[in-house]
């Protein structure tokens, strides 16, 4: 190997030290590229970094993530969760494994209408957990199946993981969500299936909601409550993603219907103060903040790694890869699993992806097929011990009596649902190409 191909390895194990002992992403990633970058090329190879930044900060597509990151943040701290979670658990309270179900289809409903993994576990833990034990689920089951839930948001449209992963990908961000349409949905079906079977076969230990408590809110409250509390986000969901992979509206404009129509769901609901849109405002700026600053971080990475002949050492790297193209694939995956026990998403999309990238381009790999099952693995990080934020968020929120071993047990059964889904998409590529092919994208 060459000596700037040393420098190359030199700075992805940089890199991982430089996580591993706190420091912050962003941070990391520009502060290794620029060491090993400059050693390699002195200050020559950033002669074009001002304008691959300027591409990155006037990119009209990613204009819409602090619009989505807004419409995600009002919908949160509206407490919208709170009496989706009370009516859809009535709903499917009346049969075993009930409370099981609705957690799942909270979890769709609050992805596809916040995508924040954080605030739906916090408010699935909160709200549900201590019922769920008051009731006699088992601490493992109860604790996996809210920290399922919560990260359906990563997979499920309009989401941060497929917005940057098209611009990874070179596709559409319409496209990718269309895409993750059925694989998504077909996740929280694989888990909802599992559910219920566990029930079927143990029926003890997810019993149904007691006829008495169901009896509380009468039938007709019950409707009403479906048509005020359900109807509205979910009309909000379909008309955003609707007008993308419909192709009505771009990404960016519908991403600002969709805060304009969180704003007015919440201000219908007499619960929008000014104080509330403070918090909101701040939130969206914060987030959005350290979404951008990875980005533009991940393109002085990606400048310094190809100068330092990065891509060449992948290339060979895959040649010792046995089973061509799908082996390669495979490996890719199971490279990006383990990454995720350590790392978040947004670095193994910016850092691991790119890397491999150029290889099945070169193979003539379906993109979005690719991208697909990309985001569905990196999904698995949420999960992952000892570094899933998922198990973070609800140990931060669980009863004493929770440890955080029952956290990690009741996570594992559901990272094999996981793999389950990937599976289904990786043999049935159809899964996710066939929604966007019958729309023409």
């Amino acid at each position: 190997m060459s000596p700037n191909e040393w420098l190359a390895i030199g700075m992805i194990v940089a890199f991982f030290v430089f996580l591993l002992i706190g420091i912050p992403v962003g941070i990391s990633i520009a502060a290794t590229a620029f060491f090993f970058g400059y050693i390699g090329f002195g200050p020559m190879l950033f002669n074009l970094l001002p304008s691959r930044i300027f591409g990155v900060v006037t990119n009209y597509t990613f204009m819409a993530i602090p619009l989505f990151v807004f419409m995600g943040v009002m919908l949160e701290k509206s407490k919208l969760a709170e009496e989706l979670i009370d009516v859809i658990g009535h709903l499917f309270g009346g049969i075993s494994g009930g409370m099981g179900v609705a957690i799942i289809l909270v979890g769709v409903l609050l992805g596809a209408a916040t995508g924040i993994v954080g605030a739906t576990i916090v408010t699935l833990g909160l709200l549900t957990l201590p019922t769920l034990l008051r009731r006699g689920y088992p601490k493992t089951l109860a604790t996996g199946m809210i920290c399922a839930s919560g990260t359906l948001g990563q997979i499920i449209p309009p989401s941060l993981v497929l917005i940057l992963l098209a611009e990874i990908l070179g596709e559409s961000v319409g496209t990718m969500f269309a895409a993750a349409m059925v694989p998504g949905l077909t996740l929280a079906a694989v888990y909802i299936i599992a559910i219920l079977m566990i029930a079927k076969l143990y029926p003890d230990l997810m019993p149904p909601i007691p006829a008495e408590e169901r009896a509380e809110m009468g039938r007709g409250q019950l409707i009403r409550k479906v048509i005020t509390v359900v109807g509205p986000p979910v009309g909000l969901v379909f008309a955003v993603l609707g007008s993308i992979i419909g192709g009505i509206a771009a990404p960016t404009e519908a991403a600002s219907m969709g805060a304009l129509g969180a704003l007015l769901i919440v201000a219908c609901s007499g619960r929008l103060t000014f104080a509330l849109l403070k918090e909101v405002a701040k939130a969206t700026l914060v987030i959005s903040a350290m979404v951008f600053f990875i980005l533009i971080s991940a393109q002085v990475f990606g400048l310094a790694f190809r100068g330092l002949g990065g891509e060449h050492l992948v290339a060979r790297m895959f040649d010792w890869v046995p089973g061509g193209e799908l082996g390669a694939m495979l490996f890719m995956l199971l490279l990006m699993f383990v990454l995720g026990f350590f790392l978040e998403w947004i670095e193994i999309s910016y850092i691991a992806l790119p890397l491999f990238l150029p290889f099945f381009v070169q193979m003539g790999v379906d993109m979005v097929w690719l991208g697909i099952l990309v985001g569905l693995v990196l999904q698995t990080s949420f999960l992952t011990p000892p570094f899933g934020w998922s198990l973070f968020f609800l140990k931060g929120v669980a009863p004493k009596e929770v440890s955080t071993l029952d956290i990690y047990k009741g996570a594992l059964p559901f990272i094999g649902l996981q793999f389950v889904a990937v599976a289904l998409v990786f043999i049935f590529p159809s899964i996710a190409t066939w929604l966007p092919a019958a729309i023409g994208w």
